[in-house]
Order: C-alpha cells, then structure tokens, then sequence
C-alpha cells in the first residue's frame, strides 16, 4: 500500500515523543484492576487455545507486549515509531519487536493467535479503519482472537500540538462512539465476545472501550 500521509505525521511525533512517554506511560502492572484485568483475559484465552504468537500493534516501547509474555503469551510488537521500537529492544531484549504500518502488516495470513490494538487505532482516520482491521483479520488464525482498546467519544476529531511534557506533535485524533467501532469490526468480518465501556476516571475527560473478538473458524 502507498505511503498514507498521515502516518508520517503519527510517526515523527512518537519518535520525538518517544522518551518522555517511556518515563511518563505506567506497565500494565500499574494500571487499574480493570484495565489489568482485560489485558489477563485476553493473555489467558490467547494462551488456552494455542493458534500463535500475538502481535502487539502500535506496542510503543513493548510495555504491554513484555506484559503478555510474562503471562506465558508468545508475543512480539510492531510499532510505526522507530524510535519507541528502538526504546523496547533496549527494555527488552528477550522478545521482538519491528518496525511496521498497521494499514499494512509485514505479517503472513492467518499465522496469529491474538491481535492487541491497545490505545493505538485513534490516529487513524476512521474511513481508514476497514483497512486496519481487515488487516487484523487478514493475519489472525481462523478461531484467533482480537483485543481493541482505546479512547471512545462522540466523533471528536483532534489536533493537539503538545503532549507527553510539551513535546510537539502534529498527528490527530478520532474519538469514534462504540457502536461505530464494533459496527466496523463486524464488517471486518469479526464476531464480538465481549464490550466493555469505562466512564471517565477521577480527574480525567475521556472515556475507554474495550472490544473482544474472534475471528470465525470458519468464512
């Protein structure tokens, strides 16, 4: 696929971002009980059923990817951002990590056990979104599973120019409902477990989803 334009700009910003997000992004380990909890589900399904490694999307610098594995999951992480990739090589270099577009996986078919889109899909724009998860779906086992995690909204569209410290960045933000998300996945072709909505936590202004899925066994 040709290089899409925005992804430059998401990739520039977490290369420049890279190391304050690293110091400022709590492990899962310090995460809530819910969000913990999630995570644990999905590493002990993916685990249970055997199909393959997990691949962990937009992983940043392999927080969560090193959390699946310490729970006995085969996973490695691809993120857009040479510099987070490079961050999690350095943090952790008994698992893999590279470098790679979601809209584009350098990954073959159907050779997944799990997919982990956690808080990495909302840069995209929404009428990209089919090519991202039938991108998900193109590489998951059939019985194989998906877990999407992110900031939910009405539709708001973004463009902060600071984050993580003031540190300038220029990508944007989509805040799509829920509805819409999972009406997307199953249009991928994916059948939906479980959906999970979090209110705004204390002190903050945006809310969570979670989405579990599967990939069919069979077409």
């Amino acid at each position: 696929m040709p290089e899409l334009s925005y992804l430059a700009a998401v990739r520039e910003s977490y290369d420049t971002v890279a190391s304050a997000y690293f110091e400022r992004v709590k492990p899962p380990a310090e995460l809530d009980p819910l969000s913990r909890g999630m995570l644990d589900v999905f590493a002990e399904t993916v685990r249970a059923d055997g199909l393959g490694p997990v691949a962990d999307l937009g992983c940043g610098p392999g927080k969560v990817t090193a959390y699946l594995a310490a729970r006995g999951v085969s996973a490695f992480g691809i993120d857009l951002s040479p510099a987070m990739t490079g961050l999690a090589r350095d943090a952790h270099p008994g698992l893999g990590f590279g470098v790679g577009s979601m809209t584009s996986l350098p990954i073959g078919n159907g050779v997944l056990g799990g997919v982990l889109a956690y808080y990495s899909t909302h840069h995209t724009p929404p009428e990209l979104l089919p090519v991202v998860f039938g991108e998900f779906h193109r590489t998951l086992a059939p019985g194989g599973h998906l877990m999407l995690a992110g900031h939910v909204g009405t539709g708001q569209h973004l463009r902060p120019t600071q984050a993580y410290g003031g540190h300038p960045v220029s990508y944007a933000s989509y805040l799509l409902p829920p509805d819409r998300l999972a009406g997307l996945l199953k249009r991928a072709g994916f059948v939906l477990t479980a959906r999970l909505v979090e209110e705004p936590r204390e002190g903050a202004e945006r809310t969570f989803a979670t989405f579990l899925a599967r990939r069919p066994e069979r077409p």
